[in-house]
């Protein structure tokens, strides 16, 4: 993937993002258009045969991680609401990965962690046929994919849709290790966002469980997201 700052012809900053095509984020424009700009950045022009992006520019594009995990918190409970529109075609439904994970996460070598497995496998069986309302979700909305700016104190970056309930949307926050990583860190972001949007919390902890085992697979940072559902696992 290539990010580079330009310059557009008319005047002012933009940012060139060219992708390497990858399922997950094979529809970030069409989320960026749905949102059009409310709590995230702009998309100004989009080339999808080139697999192209030109993006607003932020500024000063410090991460939220940097405001501490209860002010990143604060801004992820009113963020959220924003970003969960009513949405279907083209966005890939939840159920639908839910689905793909479960096909391929048994073939996996586990190791010392079968127990997580099973532990993801039972919310993949359980979670996506009783789903409640369906909107536009970002499976990877994390400390370091929002960034400060002028126009909106906060935009979010990079997003990775799915279209599924609203429960879902908290498990990339809760595994977000930029805002801290230990059983109490990631408790604790579990219990506010849950409690503060209004969450039913065993479902907000099933899906984060099969989403970061799932990421875990294939992810430099394994280890680390297998602590955070063995935590949320502990919890219950």
């Amino acid at each position: 993937m290539l990010v580079q700052r330009v310059r557009r012809a008319e005047g002012g900053e933009a940012v060139l993002k060219i992708q390497k095509p990858h399922r997950e984020s094979e529809h970030e424009a069409d989320a960026l258009e749905l949102w059009d700009g409310e709590g995230a950045i702009r998309l100004l022009a989009h080339d999808p045969d080139q697999h192209a992006l030109l993006l607003e520019f932020c500024e000063p594009g410090t991460p939220l991680s940097a405001a501490g995990q209860d002010g990143a918190l604060d801004v992820f409970v009113e963020l959220l609401p924003r970003l969960w529109k009513p949405a279907g075609r083209p966005f890939r439904p939840l159920a639908a990965e839910a689905a793909w994970w479960a096909e391929y996460l048994p073939k996996q070598d586990w190791g010392a962690a079968p127990d997580l497995l099973d532990a993801a496998l039972e919310a993949l069986r359980e979670l996506p046929g009783t789903q409640g309302e369906q909107v536009l979700l970002n499976q990877d909305l994390h400390g370091d994919n929002v960034l400060a700016a002028e126009r909106e104190p906060w935009l979010v970056i990079d997003p990775k849709p799915l279209v599924g309930e609203r429960e879902f949307g908290v498990a990339p926050i809760v595994r977000s290790f930029e805002l801290g990583h230990s059983k109490r860190h990631v408790l604790h972001r579990f219990d506010r966002l849950t409690s503060e949007l209004g969450l039913d919390r065993e479902r907000a902890r099933g899906w984060t469980i099969a989403q970061t085992v799932a990421w875990a697979d294939s992810s430099e940072y394994d280890q680390t997201h297998l602590e955070t559902v063995r935590w949320l696992l502990e919890a219950r």
